[in-house]
């Protein structure tokens, strides 16, 4: 299950991470959300992708080696990004329509959720990574 999740989180992140490196413009244009905040600035997409693929480089290796100290370390470094993120989006909603306030609010609000319970999981329930 934390595998799982862990995997989970890397892949979601991975995917819009590397699309904020390698194709920022698209991730600025198509990207939900993004290109609502302007100007474009693709010195700044670029570095918000290879820092989120930083992050997901240390959810794949906890994924790998469970290991607990690295699982522990994966999950609180994504939520060091998506608790900021979370709240920055739930506060700038202006010029949303509702049902997409709704809808990012509820995606951001998961990107929390789900690595605050694997971390709960890992620090205290009895089934642990190795």
């Amino acid at each position: 299950m934390i595998r799982a999740g862990l995997i989970f989180l890397a892949v979601g992140q991975g995917l819009a991470g590397a699309t904020q490196l390698f194709l920022p413009r698209v991730f600025y244009e198509h990207g939900p959300w993004v290109s609502m905040l302007p100007p474009y600035n693709e010195h700044l997409m670029r570095d918000v992708g290879a820092l989120t693929l930083a992050y997901v480089f240390v959810l794949v290796v906890a994924a790998v080696t469970m290991e607990r100290r690295i699982v522990c370390t994966a999950l609180a470094a994504n939520l060091v990004f998506t608790l900021p993120h979370f709240v920055f989006h739930a506060f700038h909603l202006e010029g949303y329509t509702f049902g997409a306030a709704l809808w990012q609010t509820v995606l951001l609000g998961l990107g929390v959720l789900i690595p605050l319970a694997l971390l709960y999981s890992v620090v205290f329930s009895r089934v642990r990574p190795s």
